[in-house]
């Protein structure tokens, strides 16, 4: 299943789940502000490297994070926003196409489960996102992918530098690189209120644990893929050997 520009608010906002494949146990509770408590328990030894319960909650993370991210970057496209509103968004979901096709990969390698829908809280975010007049949606969007971003950058590292596996680590370079650009390219709008974006980041609301779990994709639907807008000039990332 592809997901388009008219298909993605109602996927986002209430539509049905899709389904991919997977042997790896699901996440009971998984949060986007830091990497698994439990990096050493391994719970797969393929080739490649160990396999631990951090690197498929971070592989979980990568992807939902992409489908939060790339609905707001269509929305970006869509609202009556500014010039360089409509270069963050067309930035966010042409990588955030492109990086979910690499994480995507790595968990047909790898067994991974992925979901089909972002968390509950992120859900949030694009709810939120989606309610804003045109004149608002610039600065609640630029302030929100940058304190977001922020933290899973530090997940990016955090799993980088323990991971035993190799596909692992060539999906968090490609991941950090993406996050990083999207930092950038909303923080060159103008519009992110850094205290926010930082206190947001440094110390975050705790919500309950179940609403920062994407959800597991239901049983024999096929697989969402995130499609680069139209003029998108990222190129599809390589295939890991």
């Amino acid at each position: 299943m592809h997901l388009s520009r008219t298909a993605v608010g109602s996927l986002f906002l209430g539509g049905a789940l899709a389904a991919t494949l997977g042997s790896l146990l699901y996440p009971a509770m998984l949060g986007v502000q830091k990497a698994s408590s439990t990096p050493d328990r391994i719970i797969a030894a393929p080739e490649s490297g160990k396999v631990s319960e951090a690197d498929r909650d971070f592989v979980v993370k990568v992807r939902a994070a992409g489908l939060w991210e790339y609905s707001v970057g269509l929305m970006a496209l869509q609202k009556n926003t500014t010039k360089a509103i409509r270069t963050a968004g067309q930035q966010l979901a042409s990588e955030d196409a492109s990086l979910d096709a690499a994480c995507r990969r790595t968990a047909g390698q790898l067994g991974i489960t992925l979901p089909d829908q972002p968390s509950p809280q992120q859900l949030g975010f694009v709810s939120r996102l989606n309610a804003d007049s045109p004149e608002q949606f610039g600065a609640d969007m630029a302030t929100t992918v940058r304190a977001v971003d922020g933290q899973l950058l530090m997940t990016i590292a955090s799993v980088r530098s323990t991971t035993k596996n190799s596909l692992i680590r060539a999906l968090a370079a490609d991941a950090n690189e993406t996050v990083l650009d999207h930092i950038k390219v909303v923080e060159k709008t103008g519009l992110v209120d850094f205290d926010q974006a930082v206190f947001q980041e440094t110390s975050p609301p705790s919500p309950p644990a179940h609403d920062l779990t994407p959800p597991p994709p239901a049983a024999g639907q096929p697989q969402v893929t995130l499609t680069p807008p139209a003029d998108s000039t990222v190129s599809p990332r390589p295939m890991v050997e």
